[in-house]
């Protein structure tokens, strides 16, 4: 499956999920959701990584809930660049591609192109 047919995928679990729960999906709930994950993934990062309490959960369980939680923040991603008409593949290939080790030979003893990821992909 490649990123649109993905999208498109998540798209439906989603505006279903909303049409069966009477939620409306706006611009301040996809950003709020994208946010509502990402605080889960940090949850769910500390328990597995022992910086909180893992609430009796197994490691496997800790490990499952983390990837679980990846999962949901990249749907949301997903969601948020559909629903503002953004073409992930185009903007990775724009802003990230151009750095890659193939397209961007390292020079020797240069900073620029270290300098140029830390800024342009932060």
């Amino acid at each position: 499956m490649d990123l649109r047919q993905l999208t498109e995928a998540v798209e439906a679990v989603s505006s279903t999920y909303a049409r069966k729960h009477g939620i409306i999906r706006d611009d301040t709930w996809f950003l709020l959701k994208l946010q509502e994950e990402v605080g889960e993934l940090t949850q769910a990062f500390l328990m597995r990584s022992g910086q909180a309490r893992d609430e009796g959960h197994s490691p496997q369980e800790l490990e499952l809930g983390f990837r679980s939680e990846l999962a949901d923040v990249l749907s949301q991603v997903l969601l948020l660049a559909r629903h503002h008409g953004v073409d992930l593949e185009a903007e990775v290939e724009r802003k990230w591609m151009p750095w890659h080790p193939d397209r961007f030979p390292a020079r020797s003893g240069s900073r620029t192109a270290d300098a140029a990821v830390s800024t342009d992909t932060a």
